[in-house]
């Protein structure tokens, strides 16, 4: 536990940056481990809302949610790393600065090799807090208990950031009752996408415009290549390209804070330098979101139709709560245009200022509050909450960060059915 709560220190620091006008490099800036895009572990910063018109209260929760942080999603990059350093031990091609990082790896192998794709004690800990500061946030929603459903994909990491959400929301009022759920008959609202879903559809594909530009784009990636000599006298015979070689060590470098092994690869990689090559990744990250987001239309469709349950008075539930992936929750922010996401410039340049992949990170989540006014006839309002933060959606208001869930249904609607008349 020691290490849970250092850990929710460190990521409290600097992290108050999100003043209006703030622009995504000055963001980066400012917290350089935003530059480890969707590695970067959501930050435990108390965010202050804006608050509710007068006489509105809010009374329902839509909520998407990507598993906590865990440990490296596959095998291959400890066994090729395992592999790779002990090679170079034996034929004496490490450097110093290597030869400590392998101490270090070969110390932590067996946790790393155990831990493979699992939630981390911190991944724990991030849905905790993001669960018990939408208690906080929106107390009236929960303070008489009531009915509250959570959905997640079959992976065991979404499976436990759900388990962990949930027992902290019923430590913060037992009169909630929580029923979860993870089964194939839930997917299409929580990973469409996935094989075993009996309703998995297909959708058309597209790349975003800027990729015609890319070449514009003018930046030269050296990082692989300058990270190389901190760790090997030479590669020769070494398994791997210098190119792959140096993909795997930045891979392991920004999966480390997620599982409490920040100084394993201390001389090798620094954030500054991640942080300088941010907006040549995230190019990358854009066109990965941006392809896909038509396939997330049955999270969108399940979002309207169990809120439209809830605001005609079909369902007393509280909250619909789902737990997923990053490959689900990012081009779900495209698909919703979250901030301008939708807004696929041609400039490459621009790229940035629609989309941070950052905002893909471990444990990312996005919360749509429903409000009612006093007054029979006020109009239902909500705000989206990405990360904690209130965003903008593509959708008239006279009073942002709140928007009518009559627009809101009437737009969205019109995505789901349009996208719907395509698949394949």
């Amino acid at each position: 536990m020691k290490r849970i709560f250092q850990a929710l220190f460190l990521w409290t620091v600097a992290l108050t940056s999100w003043a209006q006008g703030s622009s995504a490099l000055e963001l980066v800036k400012a917290e350089p481990r935003r530059a480890y895009g969707t590695d970067y572990p959501y930050s435990f910063e108390a965010v202050k809302l804006t608050k509710a018109p007068s006489g509105y209260k809010p009374f329902y929760i839509s909520h998407y949610g990507r598993h906590g942080s865990r440990y490296y999603w596959n095998d291959m990059l400890y066994r090729e790393l395992d592999s790779l350093l002990s090679k170079a031990h034996a034929h004496n091609q490490l450097t110093a600065v290597g030869e400590a990082f392998r101490t270090k790896f070969l110390a932590a192998k067996d946790e790393l090799s155990a831990g493979v794709s699992e939630l981390s004690d911190l991944g724990w800990a991030q849905h905790q807090f993001i669960a018990r500061t939408m208690y906080n946030n929106f107390p009236e929603v929960f303070k008489n208990g009531g009915d509250v459903y959570a959905i997640s994909s079959l992976t065991g990491r979404c499976v436990l950031s759900m388990a962990s959400f949930c027992e902290e929301l019923k430590e913060c009022n037992p009169q909630v009752e929580i029923r979860e759920e993870s089964a194939r008959k839930v997917l299409d609202g929580v990973k469409p996408d996935d094989r075993q879903n009996p309703l998995r559809r297909r959708f058309p594909r597209s790349t975003p415009r800027f990729e015609q530009n890319r070449q514009q784009f003018q930046y030269k990636d050296s990082l692989r290549e300058r990270i190389i000599p901190r760790v090997f006298t030479s590669t020769e015979g070494l398994p791997g390209n210098p190119h792959h070689i140096g993909s795997n060590l930045i891979s392991l470098y920004t999966s480390l804070p997620s599982i409490g092994h920040e100084g394993m690869m201390d001389g090798i990689i620094s954030d500054e330098e991640l942080a300088a090559r941010w907006e040549y990744e995230n190019l990358g990250s854009y066109t990965w979101v941006f392809g896909p987001r038509y396939d997330m239309v049955p999270i969108l469709r399940d979002i309207i139709r169990k809120a439209d349950a809830v605001v005609s008075g079909q369902s007393a539930r509280l909250a619909d709560l789902r737990f997923g992936h990053d490959t689900c929750l990012g081009p779900l922010t495209v698909l919703m245009g979250l901030n301008g996401a939708d807004r696929d410039p041609e400039d490459p340049y621009e790229v940035k200022n629609c989309y941070q992949n950052w905002q893909t990170c471990k444990a990312s989540n996005l919360q749509i509050v429903f409000y009612r006014g006093k007054k029979q006839g006020d109009d239902v309002l909500l705000k989206c909450l990405l990360n904690g933060h209130e965003v903008t959606l593509p959708l008239p208001s006279d009073n942002y960060p709140y928007y009518k869930w009559s627009d809101f249904k009437t737009y969205y609607q019109k995505i789901v059915d349009d996208a719907v008349a395509t698949q394949k």
